[in-house]
């Protein structure tokens, strides 16, 4: 479990696969493609999304449960639109939460917690701070593409 402060490391890695990649998170390991790729894969932006799903879920759960709210389920469905005029960035993106076993206050009040407390969602929200390093270096061993 990471708390504030804590740095957290993914590591990506070629293949032999033209636009498909190695990840690595911990000691799990999973494949992605490329928009340009083979398409098989989860994609960059499925990732971002996958992750912005994962938090809000945990997250409110979590919430429900201190509140002692009778959650009974919850599902999130988000989705993004990629800029036309500017392909660097997306339109936007939708966050649609369904919260079973609360009433609408209750699941207002929840998706207020998660929103105040997401740091996946409050820093794409606020456009957060991005650094970029980049360096040369002698190519490693190319891992075959499961």
């Amino acid at each position: 479990m990471t708390t504030a402060g804590d740095v957290v490391s993914i590591t990506g890695r070629t293949t032999d696969t033209t636009g498909r990649f190695l990840v690595t998170a911990r000691t799990n390991h999973f494949v992605s493609d490329a928009r340009t790729g083979p398409a098989e894969a989860v994609q960059a932006g499925e990732l971002l999304l996958s992750s912005l799903a994962s938090c809000s879920l945990g997250n409110i759960q979590l919430h429900a449960l201190e509140r002692g709210s009778g959650l009974t389920g919850a599902r999130a469905d988000i989705s993004y639109l990629r800029d036309r005029q500017d392909p660097t960035r997306y339109a936007y993106l939708r966050l649609d939460l369904l919260l079973h076993g609360v009433t609408q206050e209750e699941a207002e009040t929840l998706a207020g917690l998660f929103a105040g407390s997401c740091p996946i969602y409050n820093t794409l929200r606020r456009g957060g701070t991005v650094e970029l390093a980049v360096r040369a270096g002698t190519p490693e061993p190319v891992t075959p593409a499961a």
